[in-house]
Order: C-alpha cells, then structure tokens, then sequence
C-alpha cells in the first residue's frame, strides 16, 4: 500500500498537500506523542474501503493529524467526529476541511486527550459514531481503543492502524508468546483479526516500526455489565501482572490468599496450576463469578 497518487486525488491530500500545510501552520510531527502522518491517497483510500464505511454513516476518527484519513472517511460520505489533543493540529483541521468544501454540518472536534473523553457530540446527519477508524497515536494506541469501546457503545466496529506488534499482541490467542491483557480485554469486546500490513513509507517521518491494521466487530450481545465487566479486567490484570506463575499464585494477592485463590479457581473449573496465558475470556469471567459467589456466601456464614 504505498506510493503518491497525485493524479486525481480528489478530496484527499497528498503529500505535497500535506507538506505545505505543515510548513505553513509551523507544524512538525511530534515523536513524544506518536505522531505520524498519512501521506499517500492510496493508502488512505484502502483503508477506508476495509473499514466498509457507509455514506451517511457517523464515524469516530482518534488523532486525525492534518486531516488525510479524515479526508478519506468524508470523501466516502461518511460523517466524522474527530478528537485531536494537539492544538496546532486542532485548529488547522477544521480550516482544511472548509477549504476543501466539506460542510460544517459534516465533521465536529473535539479538542482533547482521548483517553479523558467521555462523551461525543452527535453530528446533526448521522448521529453518534458507529465506527472507529483511525491513525492511532502509536505510545497510546491499545489504551485508546480499549477506552474508545469501553465508553461508546455505540461504535460497532474497529478499523485501527497500530504498530505491526501491537497488532500481533491484539489478536493473539491463548498459549501464544503475544497473548495477554490486551488480548484478552479486546475479546470482551468483540472479535479482532488482521486486516492488512501498511509500509512505513507512506508517513511522515517514515517510523522505524512496521504498521498494520486491525479490525474489530463488537460482539451482537455484551459478555456482561460494566460493573463485570471491571471485575474480570481485574483478574485480567492479576493473571498477567505475574504472567510465569501459576494463577494460584498469581491471583493469591486479588483473592486474599493463595488458598483462597486456589478455592476460586476450583469452583471457576480451572486447574490452579495453570498460568493466566492459556485462559480464554470465557474463563476469565468465571473465576470473577466465583469470586463474587464465594464472596457472598462467606458474607452469609458471618
């Protein structure tokens, strides 16, 4: 996915385009927030086209830069909310849309760190975002997107572009090398796979890491409450803070006890012996169920 196409980019920017409105505003990409900037239209157009945008649709873009993805999303018809924490880069976007013809009625931004927002403004045609598609800062890209689907149920689906890595860390499965808490909070969510790898060539400042993309469909119906949701996160967390020991051990500090542990772990069908990497979501949520089980049944014998 790379090389300029400067014949008939349309609406999109190319790297000219992106050149000059960079040395224009004074901006440089910053290497402290993982800045790097889309800049051929090709690339931008695949992938828009994998994320199956529909005109008309509201999408939630995170760490729009100068505006080549954002670009892409309207040029499809979709309608965006953007949420950009640099201000140099916020206050130039929205000149850059006008400029290029897009409607007010179109795009709204939110001037903010991300992982601080919690809630969205509808855009007056296509409502809440159902879509995240994004560029995600590459220092903060997982607890974006676990932030993102944690506060906005109404995003369906997850199209992000990460470092190659992270997206081998997101997708992978139990007993692999890669798997851990963010592979297995991503699963609570929905189901996440590959979508595709993006040459380091097409950015400004070429990055010294592969990129890649992963999609994410929610699941039709939540695995649990937001308040289950915490509970088994907190497990998560416990498994893999100590991933080489056994979870007996591992989880000794959450349950209170080593024995205690090992008396959830019993109750959840989980051998004690077993370490948080082989576990899958679905066990996950029962060693928090027995936890609250056991919990209630030691506040009744009381």
């Amino acid at each position: 996915m790379s090389g300029e196409d400067t014949q008939g980019a349309g609406l999109l920017l190319t790297a000219r385009d992106i050149r000059d409105l960079a040395d224009a505003a004074g901006i440089r990409p910053s290497k402290q927030r993982g800045q790097n900037f889309v800049m051929d239209p090709n690339t931008v157009r695949t992938i828009v086209g994998r994320a199956h945008v529909d005109p008309g649709q509201a999408v939630l873009e995170v760490g729009p830069g100068l505006g080549s993805l954002t670009l892409g999303l309207l040029e499809a018809g979709a309608d965006v909310v953007a949420i950009e924490l640099d201000r140099g880069l916020a206050e130039l976007l929205p000149l850059t849309l006008r400029a290029r013809g897009v409607g007010e009625d179109r795009f709204r931004l939110v001037h903010h760190d991300a992982l601080q927002v919690s809630e969205l403004p509808a855009l007056p045609r296509a409502g809440e975002p159902t879509a995240l598609v994004a560029n995600l800062p590459y220092n903060v890209a997982t607890p974006i997107l676990l932030t993102m689907l944690e506060r906005f149920d109404s995003l369906r689906t997850a199209l992000v572009m990460v470092q190659s890595e992270v997206v081998d860390r997101l997708i992978a499965g139990p007993g692999s090398r890669t798997y851990g808490g963010p592979s297995v909070k991503l699963a609570w969510y929905g189901r996440a796979v590959h979508a595709g790898k993006i040459s380091r060539q097409i950015f400004w400042p070429v990055p010294n890491v592969d990129s890649a993309l992963v999609e994410l469909v929610r699941h039709e119906r939540p695995l649990g409450t937001a308040e289950e949701r915490e509970a088994v996160f907190t497990v998560i967390d416990a498994a893999f803070a100590q991933r080489r020991k056994t979870l007996r051990a591992a989880l000794a500090g959450w349950a209170g006890s080593a024995a205690r542990a090992e008396q959830i772990l019993r109750a959840a069908g989980i051998d004690h012996g077993a370490r948080g990497e082989t576990l899958v979501i679905e066990q996950f949520r029962a060693v928090a169920q027995a936890e609250r089980e056991l919990a209630r049944s030691e506040g009744e014998t009381r």
